[in-house]
């Protein structure tokens, strides 16, 4: 598999540190506040992100982190007259939620910023005592940017680019209006944490480098998150964090694109703001995740109301594909028809181009191309009678490309009760003797109810409208 690095702004070979294992980390919420569609996107395409290298047969450790200490949850707090703890706590549920009707797998381990801080002072003092960091006298600590020489790689920016974008007040202790944060000093009124600087709480940055090292250790193979991380707070945690260690941080960097709204940049200034809670409510939240999945990770993608629709649409074809299958199989012949080697054959194919698709670069558009090829041979295959185990290898791969990919996963096996089974017998019966009116009737009856029939070769289907 070849992904594209944004340390190197070129596609590399996918290598673990260890031989059929992954360490990956993806930059999760601050949990101030319901996530938009743009916090979902990266949520939804680095989930598919594992759930493929699981598929080819490694083992991954996830981590995604919940920011529990910021600015914008203390001033949250103090808005909603509640605490930081009791807010955090309301809107890490509130994520799992939307997470959950996402179709996105729980990480191996969420941890949170709070959770951390021994971690934390234990990095900020290594960067202190080798020099890399400096505290002010109100108790604040700082990193020196300029002390890192590889400063800006990730982002690709000199230190004289930087710098001339800079600003410093006049009474500001900085050494270089470049340095960044590791440890606010504590404001009345704030939480705070007992440090060697005095009370205080950690800079934004300092929270991830803290929970890499504890839960995935020095070097991890994956750092992932949106375009909008790279600076400043990627190119922030591998300064201190490849300052602290002397070791890379992490081996690919992986971003995606930013979602706009009818190709505005998304803004509650502009009223184009959509949270995923939103946006579920009215369309469901399956759709949403197709959005995600049907453009390539990196490229910029554009929320409508046409494409929310359209991916609607083409999630009930899916699930109608499936269903029409599920109905091949339990009508299907105990032996093989004519065709079937030919059309096993072209299973593997698909197979083949759905693997060459995720390979490069996760390339998620071409493998519901893929999908789409797939359910039109399924559609066409099962209009006349073959045999089981050709249907069921159908399925399998119908429902392997599905569960990488993170979709349909919320089919469920309906069943009837005996009276409708009954009904649907009778009408089957009058059929069978030339009793239109009866069974026109009896299919009236049950639309009544809810239940619509439709008339196959391989006999009557029925689902609830």
């Amino acid at each position: 598999m070849k992904v594209f690095n944004t340390m190197t702004r070129q596609k590399e070979e996918l290598v673990p540190i260890t031989p059929g294992e992954f360490k990956i980390y993806a930059c999760g919420p601050t949990v101030y506040n319901y996530i938009h569609i743009g916090n979902a996107r990266p949520i939804c395409v680095f989930d598919v992100l594992r759930r493929y290298l699981e598929y080819r047969g490694n083992k991954v450790t996830f981590v995604q982190n919940f920011t529990d200490i910021d600015d914008k949850l203390i001033r949250r707090a103090a808005e909603e007259n509640t605490t930081v703890p009791e807010l955090a706590e309301r809107y890490i549920r509130e994520y799992k939620t939307d997470a959950a009707g996402l179709g996105v797998r729980e990480a191996t381990i969420h941890p949170r910023a709070t959770e951390n801080m021994d971690r934390i002072i234990e990095i900020i003092k290594t960067l202190e005592e080798k020099g890399f960091a400096y505290a002010l006298s109100d108790g604040s600590v700082y990193f020196r940017v300029r002390r890192f020489d590889e400063y800006g790689k990730l982002s690709h920016q000199s230190i004289d680019d930087l710098e001339s974008g800079a600003r410093i007040d006049a009474d500001d202790e900085k050494e270089d209006p470049l340095d960044f944060c590791l440890w606010k000093a504590a404001k009345p009124g704030e939480p705070f944490w007992a440090s060697p600087w005095g009370n205080g709480r950690p800079g934004w940055h300092i929270e991830c480098s803290a929970m890499i090292r504890n839960y995935l250790g020095e070097t991890i193979d994956i750092h992932c998150g949106g375009q909008d991380l790279i600076f400043p707070h990627h190119e922030n945690e591998i300064s201190q964090g490849e300052c602290c260690t002397g070791k890379p941080y992490a081996h690919y960097w992986m971003h995606n694109g930013y979602i706009n709204v009818d190709n505005v940049k998304m803004s509650k200034s502009l009223g184009n703001f959509f949270t995923v809670r939103d946006v579920a409510e009215k369309y469901g939240y399956e759709p949403i995740k197709f959005m995600m999945i049907q453009a390539h990770y990196r490229m910029p993608l554009n929320y409508t109301v046409s494409v929310i629709e359209s991916c609607k649409a083409a999630l009930e074809r899916l699930y109608t594909c499936r269903d029409n299958l599920d109905f091949a199989i339990e009508k299907a012949l105990g032996e093989c028809a004519g065709g079937e080697e030919e059309f096993l054959k072209s299973l593997d194919e698909k197979r083949g181009r759905f693997i060459a698709a995720m390979d490069d670069d996760l390339n998620t558009a071409d493998a519901v191309s893929v999908l789409f090829d797939l359910v039109r041979d399924i559609n066409t295959y099962i209009t006349s009678p073959h045999s089981k185990a050709s249907l069921e290898a159908a399925a399998k791969l119908f429902d392997e490309i599905t569960g990488v990919l993170g979709i349909l996963y919320n089919r469920k096996k309906e069943s009837l009760d005996d009276e409708v089974e009954a009904m649907i017998a009778a009408r089957q019966q009058a059929r069978k003797e030339k009793n239109w009116a009866e069974a026109d009737r009896i299919r009236d009856e049950l639309k009544a109810m809810g239940i619509v029939l439709e008339d196959t070769p391989q006999g009557v289907k029925w689902k609830k409208a």
